[in-house]
């Protein structure tokens, strides 16, 4: 098998397993939540080995080494060959207190929200995480 000069960026960041779809990727890219080297990446830009590749998937800030280049998806216990996961542990503790703070009370016995409740909560939460009105990712 042919030794891989280049990559994009979307297609790297889904073989690492970054995102679930190579499409999610590429959204990412063009809504500047994926900065490769300290600048802003499109979707169609090359990695090269020893990049530095910065992910803002809400709330966090994911910070990825290119260890290796990589054109198909690899089983998720192989990522480590091609990616060095950089993210600063204040960043990861970010998820663990998300899952808290998120969680809306409702009074007991009220039972299921209504339609509309429901994407009030989900409005809410588009806001929460992205800091954006409209963000269509």
């Amino acid at each position: 098998m042919a030794e891989v000069t280049s990559v994009r960026i979307d297609k790297w960041l889904w073989s690492i397993r970054a995102f679930k779809t190579r499409t999610d990727a590429a959204d990412a890219c063009k809504l500047g939540r994926v900065t490769l080297n300290g600048a802003l990446a499109k979707a169609s830009r090359d990695v090269k080995v020893n990049d530095i590749v910065t992910v803002k998937k809400m709330p966090v800030m994911y910070t990825f080494k290119v260890l290796a280049l990589i054109a198909n998806r690899q089983p998720a216990k192989n990522v480590y060959l091609y990616a060095e996961n950089l993210t600063p542990e204040e960043e990861l503790e970010k998820l663990k207190m998300n899952k808290t703070i998120i969680f809306v009370q409702r009074d007991r016995g009220t039972g299921r929200p209504t339609k509309k409740e429901r994407r009030d909560i989900d409005d809410l939460m588009e806001n929460y995480y992205w800091g954006e009105e409209g963000s269509d990712v």
